[in-house]
Order: C-alpha cells, then structure tokens, then sequence
C-alpha cells in the first residue's frame, strides 16, 4: 500500500478516535450542568453525512475515476488544509472552554464567546473540520472524492448551524441576534 494512502487511513482513524474521545470526555463532565437540549438529532445526522462523505470519498479516491495526477501536490495541499483545519478546531475549542459542547445545549452560566475567531465567524469549529474533511479528500488527488466529501459535509454542517443558530436565538434572545448581525457564520466577511 502506498504510504500517502497509509498516513492519509490512519490519520482518519486517529482524528475520529480524538473526536470521539473528546465528546465523551465531554458528555462525562457535561452530564449535571445541561439547562436545555436543542440538538434535535442534528449530531447524528451530522455524523451520517461525514460517514457518507468519508465513504465516499475514500471508495472514489482510492480510483482513477476523477484522478488527477498531481499526486505529490494535492497530498501536500491535502495535509496543509487538514493541519490548518486540526489549529482552528483546537484553537475554538479552547477558546470556548467550559461552554463547549457536541450537541446543541445549554449548560449552567452559559455565556456567549465573542473573542479569539468567535469575534469574526460564529462557528470556527466547524470551519476547521470542514478544513479537515475536505483536506482529507483534496489528499486523494482526485476531484470526484473532494466533490463527494465536500457536498455530504457541507449539507450537515448547514444544517447543524441553522438548528444551533435558532437555538441560540430562542436561549439568549437580542443579545444573539446582535452578534449575528456583527459576524458572519463559518467565512469572515463572506458567508
């Protein structure tokens, strides 16, 4: 097996396995302190549209359908946007704190986080595992498997934001609604 499909499974593995241990070490601490739920199965349908991105783009990349043979340039440009997508999760996650969650909830002394990017975009933690997720794809060197990643995540991450974001307005009113009129969801000054 060649050593960029090698790093490029294993990676997968190792990221999936940090998530995963994060949202329990999480859901562990969390357990006493949720106020109120909102998620509304928006986590699982999330997980299902990157199980389907992630099938999908390894089943394509591991093709010549789409191949593009720059092989060495797309893995690198891969592993560039997979490591800038790994700093911006970490970066909002320890930005947030105490109030970060997996599923959309509020916990006791929930307080809306206005520093770091939160100041510029209102879900930097997904931007980076959009970074991720596609920089996985983009590392196959095929365009088939960045357009199948990209779409599946995209659909769920859309998703996700638009019930966290009602959430958000239903919990903390004017003060959220100011905030989104302040930034921009996952792209500053674009989107």
């Amino acid at each position: 097996m060649d050593s960029k499909v090698l790093s490029i499974i294993v990676f997968s593995y190792l990221y999936g396995f940090f998530e995963i241990l994060l949202s329990v070490r999480q859901s562990l601490k969390r357990k006493n302190s949720i106020v109120n739920k909102g998620d509304k199965g928006s986590i699982w349908f999330l997980f299902i549209l990157i199980a389907i991105g992630y099938f999908l783009s390894f089943r394509i990349g591991f093709t010549k359908i789409g191949r593009i043979y720059h092989w060495d340039f797309f893995f690198a440009a891969g592993v560039l946007l997979i490591i800038t997508g790994l700093i911006i999760r970490l970066y909002a996650i320890n930005t947030l704190k105490q109030h970060f969650t997996y599923t959309v909830t509020k916990i006791e002394n929930h307080e809306l986080i206005e520093t770091g990017l939160y100041k510029m975009i209102r879900h930097p933690g997904y931007l980076g595992q959009l970074f991720i997720f596609i920089g996985t794809a983009v590392s196959f060197s095929n365009w088939l498997s960045v357009l199948s990643m990209t779409i599946a995540v995209s659909i769920g991450y859309l998703y996700r934001i638009r019930i966290e974001e009602r959430f958000m307005v239903e919990q903390m009113g004017q003060k959220y609604l100011d905030y989104q009129k302040r930034t921009k969801k996952l792209i500053p000054f674009v989107f």
